[in-house]
């Protein structure tokens, strides 16, 4: 990509979700929307083939589906209410219009189909970006109306993608496409405290994004993309094998590890206020979140490469990609439990 058109498709990017983040004006967040989502698809198409460019077009007519959704809501609030404002109170219609349309562009459950798709049609950076950046606005939106959310409607949606979260990962093989139900799960937890203490929602997101990035840095590395490439990270690359291991329980929220830190509280705050069910199915549902990390980690420490044994080692050359982020976002990622009293005395 030329070195000036990836500047102003970067900086595009990222002015849009600012003026979604920052805006108080339901015409700017949504015009915030539009320019994330366009700037978003020639990122996607970075590698030009057959597999980025489907990719790019489910994502695009996921997202202006749900763009126009948004829209018809802000619209229809405005008739009943004739206040351009996010921050006022909105009818229940335009409400449920609202949700329908930001949890498909979160990509949870029922709208789910297009995250695994899109993110294993991409390279790592690109869903990188996918499953951390594209998720800041519309959580920005949900923040922000989370007073007139249905709360009902927004706990089934939210357990419906724990669930669907949890199960899709089991059978797969391709490491993007688990980090993509892995998402909808982590949205489905998220979304699940929302309507009850939105600065936890806060927490979980910004847990999420460092646990997301380190994985995802951490295969970028090596190039792993599927399960059979990452069982070279022993001979590859050594010490990747434990820190993999670790950000993946993590991200499977084992304790004593961060990743346990928002689960804890999301339950914590769901059983305070007398939901003890949907946490029961959330616990059960986080059992096979772990099963296939488990998996995974058995793959690269367990499993041998499927070569004879003069080719098993690969050449030991010197690792030309950038590392400086994955040392301190690993120390994050796996040591910050401790520190847990204070985010409680700030919660």
């Amino acid at each position: 990509m030329n070195p000036l058109a990836q500047l102003i498709i970067y900086t595009t990017m990222i002015t849009g979700t600012l003026i979604t983040t920052l805006s108080s004006h339901w015409f700017l967040a949504w015009t915030g929307l539009e320019m994330n989502m366009l700037a978003f698809i020639p990122i996607l198409m970075k590698k030009t083939n057959l597999r980025s460019t489907e990719a790019a077009i489910k994502y695009f007519l996921t997202q202006a589906t749900a763009s126009m959704v948004l829209m018809m809501a802000i619209i229809s609030n405005n008739l009943l209410s004739g206040c351009w404002t996010t921050t006022s109170h909105i009818n229940q219609t335009p409400s449920l219009m609202m949700t329908t349309a930001l949890t498909m562009k979160l990509g949870m459950a029922p709208f789910h189909f297009w995250v695994p798709e899109v993110t294993q049609g991409t390279s790592l950076t690109s869903g990188l970006l996918l499953l951390t950046w594209q998720k800041l606005a519309p959580i920005s939106i949900m923040y922000q109306i989370h007073p007139s959310v249905n709360t009902h409607i927004l706990l089934i949606l939210s357990t419906l993608s724990i669930t669907v979260g949890s199960w899709g990962g089991l059978n797969q093989t391709q490491l993007r496409k688990i980090l993509g139900y892995s998402s909808i799960t982590h949205m489905g937890w998220m979304m699940m405290t929302l309507v009850y203490n939105p600065t936890t929602t806060i927490l979980y997101l910004t847990t999420y994004i460092t646990l997301t990035t380190t994985m995802f840095l951490t295969l970028n590395l090596n190039t792993s993309t599927t399960t059979l490439m990452l069982s070279r990270t022993w001979n590859k690359s050594t010490y990747l094998a434990p820190l993999t291991a670790l950000i993946l329980m993590s991200l499977g929220g084992l304790p004593p590890l961060t990743g346990f830190l928002p689960k804890w509280i999301i339950i914590q705050e769901l059983t305070m206020n007398n939901n003890f069910l949907i946490p029961s199915i959330m616990t059960m549902m986080t059992l096979l979140n772990l099963y296939f990390y488990m998996r995974l980690i058995y793959t690269t420490f367990l499993s041998l490469l499927p070569t004879s044994n003069n080719t098993k080692m690969t050449w030991q050359l010197e690792n030309t990609k950038p590392t400086p982020l994955i040392p301190p976002l690993t120390i994050i990622s796996t040591l910050l439990l401790p520190i847990s009293p204070l985010v409680l005395t700030i919660h």
